[in-house]
């Protein structure tokens, strides 16, 4: 018996975008889908989710082995996030250390992380949707690199110690990185 062949895809997810391939929800029929990105081998899935108002790298494959171990391990994701405000050191220990957050109605203690405040803004590109500028206060930028995904997890700290999020970009997945990438773009690789 020969061995089936997996299809595996890194793309850029704009702002906006939900990240399944089609819904047959009324209430999302105005919604944009994945399968607006180009054409996909049957039985191609996200490794994942960014919610809608999230964008960056997000893994797409045929391979369900593959996206049951990539989402049910520890793999590193990390995450660039602009802030409301400039983020303070205490906070950036919080974060490390482990903060309480909401999911589920319940009360989560996240594991601790790797989190940093970023010296430079990242190159990315400009999104579609503005997001405020400085005349309206300080922003500022950190990396922070999870081992678990809880829903919004990633705002949900920010907010917790006190910077919530403005723009939310996941830049890498284990060894693989957003690098290159243009908003909306497709990429194949190996895996």
């Amino acid at each position: 018996m020969e061995a089936k062949t997996h299809h595996h895809y890194k793309v850029f997810k704009p702002f906006g975008m939900l990240s399944q391939f089609a819904s047959n929800s009324t209430q999302q029929k105005r919604k944009k889908f994945l399968g607006e990105l180009g054409e996909f081998p049957k039985g191609i899935m996200p490794i994942g989710r960014l919610d809608e108002k999230s964008e960056g790298l997000l893994l797409l494959t045929t391979d369900g082995k593959l996206s049951n171990y990539i989402n049910s391990s520890h793999i590193e994701k990390e995450y660039y996030a602009q802030l409301d405000g400039d983020i303070t050191d205490e906070a950036i220990r919080q974060l490390q250390n482990s903060v309480e957050i909401g999911f589920d109605g319940k009360k989560y203690q996240t594991k601790p992380c790797k989190a940093f405040k970023l010296e430079t803004i990242p190159k990315l590109p400009e999104r579609w949707k503005k997001i405020r500028d400085e005349r309206h206060g300080p922003t500022s930028w950190v990396s922070i690199t999870l081992t678990e995904g809880k829903f919004r997890q990633v705002r949900k700290m920010t907010s917790a110690v006190g910077f919530p999020t403005l723009r939310l970009v996941r830049i890498r997945i284990g060894t693989i990185f957003l690098n290159g990438l243009d908003l909306g773009e497709v990429s194949s690789i190996e895996l």
